[in-house]
């Protein structure tokens, strides 16, 4: 029986059935990777459950290490789960559909509308078309690039294999890498300065930039969303470019340890970008000062955008709640930016979406605390970077206890699937029937 067919029978709502679907192939991607062939035997089904959750969510965290634990076989399994994970397993059952000239009905374009994250469910199979066309032109450009590096130095097959890889974990946001101290033996080298943060920013734009920026060509006819994108995209990154290298400048664990300024400004630019979900890292992260660590959080939470293979609140929430707190102040009663205006919609569901993700990283902070006792800021950083699917650590999450790792994979699955689709599915859709009189309450 066909996929499409069961979640026809089962007729579970969108977000129920988009939820189900990930945790199918979260176990499909467990049972893979505890396979003999996957690993060198010394993975157990707990290990491979988590790397699994990991893939598919696009985190990064993980317990043991790929490159040395996982075979060839099981890196292979991780990439496949990371690019389900990354593009959309709808995406794929709905390309799967189009192969097969299978018409694509209602319940499967709603499901389709709750992976991609859109209110509209009228252009969800062309926006298909453009995420693969975009997904397979950057993954293989970056492999080209990447492959400059790592063939000179690990061979043909082995240097192509993970240049691949890395591009395809970098492209999803996944932060997967094949070495123990993910990309710093690279910290100064240019090529991978480049073109790692380049796959991760196109990634996180969303598709629904890249497709608008290739189609329009022209800033004044961007729509609103791709400006807000854009123009937050290049002040997070700007703003955490300076701060970083400001306050980590002389830290001998992290900048203050490398020779030369342009290592230094490398540095500071790859651990800038890095937290917006990409999770790979060319510093000690675990050396860098409390102020750092907050900082990075706060992007973790922020995360990229839309339609993306990043995870985060998103950037347009972000701007959307800045805006509203700007037009409060100022007295007005409708928000502008770009010479559009934003509806008081809008502004509820980034509300919505922040609250439910604060009260999510609250809440994973909390019970994760109960059984590992352990420094605060260690403990905050993983559960936002596993709620984020960032997968930046500073060393905490192999040594949890398996409350521990329970309740990260948890947040790392709620983080991907996404807070507003699981207040879609909790909430009532029904209109009021009964019209109340308004009242008054005293804020502040």
């Amino acid at each position: 029986m066909r996929p499409v067919l069961i979640l026809r029978l089962i007729q579970l709502p969108p977000p129920a059935a988009l939820a189900l679907l990930y945790l199918v192939f979260i176990i499909i991607g467990a049972v893979l990777l505890r396979l003999p062939v996957a690993h060198d035997g010394s993975v157990g089904a707990w290990e491979a459950l988590f790397t699994s959750t990991s893939a598919v969510t696009v985190t990064g965290l993980f317990v043991v290490d790929t490159g040395s634990t996982y075979t060839l076989f099981g890196q292979v399994v991780i990439a496949l789960l990371i690019q389900l994970g990354g593009l959309g397993l709808m995406t794929f059952a709905v390309l799967l559909l189009l192969a097969l000239n299978i018409p694509i009905g209602m319940p499967h374009r709603l499901i389709l509308r709750e992976d991609l994250n859109q209110t509209s469910i009228s252009n969800v199979t062309a926006l298909v078309k453009v995420i693969l066309y975009v997904a397979v032109l950057c993954e293989l450009v970056g492999t080209l690039a990447l492959s400059l590096v790592f063939v000179p130095e690990f061979g043909w097959h082995t240097g192509l294999w993970h240049a691949f890889f890395h591009s395809v974990s970098a492209f999803n946001n996944a932060g997967f890498a094949l070495y123990p101290d993910s990309l710093s033996q690279w910290v100064a080298n240019p090529i991978v300065n480049i073109v790692v943060p380049a796959l991760f920013i196109l990634g996180g734009l969303g598709f629904i930039v890249v497709g608008d920026i290739y189609e329009k060509r022209n800033w004044r006819k961007l729509t609103l969303h791709s400006k807000l994108m854009i123009t937050g995209t290049i002040a997070l990154i700007l703003w955490a470019w300076i701060c970083f290298a400001l306050l980590e400048w002389n830290n001998p664990g992290t900048l203050g340890g490398l020779d030369g300024t342009a290592a230094r400004l490398w540095a500071s630019w790859f651990q800038a970008v890095t937290p917006r979900t990409a999770g790979f890292n060319t510093l000690d992260t675990g050396a860098m000062h409390n102020s750092s660590s907050l900082m990075t959080m706060t992007l973790m939470l922020v995360g990229a955008g839309s339609t993306s293979t990043a995870g985060g609140i998103k950037v347009t929430t972000l701007f959307v709640m800045l805006l509203a707190t700007v037009a409060f102040f100022r007295r007005q009663k409708q928000i502008s930016m770009f010479g559009r205006s934003l509806g008081l919609e809008e502004v509820m569901k980034a509300m919505a979406l922040t609250t439910i993700s604060m009260l999510l990283v609250f809440s994973g902070i909390f019970f994760t605390s109960i059984t590992n006792h352990v420094d605060f800021i260690d403990l905050a950083f993983e559960v936002t970077s596993a709620f984020g699917t960032v997968g930046l650590s500073r060393g905490l999450t192999p040594h949890l206890d398996g409350y521990g790792e329970a309740m990260l994979m948890a947040i790392m699955f709620l983080g991907r699937v996404g807070p507003l689709t699981l207040g879609f599915f909790l909430a009532t859709r029904s209109v009021p029937r009964v019209k109340y009189p308004s009242g008054q309450i005293y804020l502040g």
